[in-house]
């Protein structure tokens, strides 16, 4: 596959909404501190996250928006850019319910499980089976070649509903220190931003990950240590949904497996460690998600990061070589 270097519209894009998160975060982060929308710290956290309570949280406004612009913008040119924005805003707002829930409820689990999983469940398979009628139930198998594909036949929406309920929860799981979900979300669309790049049919894609990835920079100037505000399940639900969806139209979810490396490692520590303290009653981890570990390990909260960041750039890189990318 070789790669075609377009350097106008998703430049252009990327650096507009660049420029829109970049001025809506003073607007809404003072919004936020006016209304007490302050994020809660867990009891059994680093006692460092303590000086983090009260920070305004529901951040996620300030790169949904300019996402959302971007997209209806772009939608009177191909209107196929639209369902990635549903699935976005779809996840967005049962987020934005589970925090209003918290911070304006003083409910500290906000949504109840079986509330919050219809909600993601309906906006899962409504996905799902749009991309089940509209294109190819075929996703590209890595290391094969960008054509090697397999085709899932009738079992391609229930897994699809799987790599969007899974995506969402892990970019929420990752979302636990200042600037790591936002950094490894712009890495990845990022990534996905090259790999549209090399189809003329995926402009639509291009455009809304160069939206991403724009935002969620200009997220960071506001939410990287010490942050002034945090996204909010609002914004890690919204981000989850969008890179899941992202892959599933370019039949790429297990490619976002790869790419995603640090929300999969993320995820299997809770899952290790919940399944640890269950069969043994010990626990494998000092505490999970696995980026709480290192911070009690003595790692600073912005090395932890870092890392991430750095493992996601090799991820990215795997990432090429696992569909087959030439760059000449």
């Amino acid at each position: 596959m070789d790669l075609l270097f377009d350097t106008t519209t998703h430049v252009f894009t990327f650096i507009i909404a660049f420029i829109c998160a970049l001025v809506l975060g003073p607007i809404f982060i003072p919004l936020l501190c006016r209304l007490k929308f302050g994020q809660t710290v867990r009891d059994d956290g680093p006692k460092s996250h303590y000086k983090k309570m009260g920070t305004p949280t529901m951040g996620g406004l300030i790169f949904i928006i300019p996402i959302t612009i971007v997209s209806v913008l772009y939608a009177r040119q191909d209107g196929r850019i639209l369902p990635l924005l549903f699935v976005t805003l779809g996840f967005g707002f049962i987020g934005f319910i589970d925090d209003f829930i918290k911070v304006a409820k003083k409910r500290k689990d906000g949504l109840y499980w079986n509330q919050k999983i219809f909600g993601l469940l309906a906006v899962a398979v409504s996905f799902a089976v749009y991309i089940s009628k509209t294109q190819s139930t075929d996703i590209i198998i890595p290391f094969l070649g960008a054509d090697t594909t397999f085709n899932m036949g009738s079992l391609f929406v229930p897994f699809a509903v799987i790599v969007l309920l899974g995506s969402t929860n892990a970019v929420n799981i990752t979302d636990g220190l200042d600037g790591l979900a936002a950094g490894v979300t712009l890495v990845v669309a990022i990534f996905f931003t090259i790999i549209a790049m090399t189809r003329g049919e995926w402009d639509y894609i291009k455009i809304f990950c160069s939206a991403v990835s724009g935002s969620c920079l200009g997220f960071l100037a506001f939410n990287f240590y010490p942050a002034r505000v945090f996204m909010g399940d609002m914004g890690s639900l919204a981000l989850g949904g969008a890179v899941g969806a992202v892959a599933l139209m370019m039949k790429m979810p297990l490619i976002l497996f790869i790419v995603g490396g640090v929300y999969v490692i993320e995820t299997l520590s809770v899952v290790a460690q919940v399944l640890a303290f269950k069969l043994t009653g010990g626990r494998i981890l000092k505490m999970a998600p696995i980026h709480h570990h290192f911070e009690l390990s003595g790692w600073r909260e912005v090395k932890v990061v870092t890392v991430f960041w750095s493992l996601t750039v090799l991820f990215c890189v795997i990432g090429f070589f696992a569909l087959r990318m030439r760059f000449y």
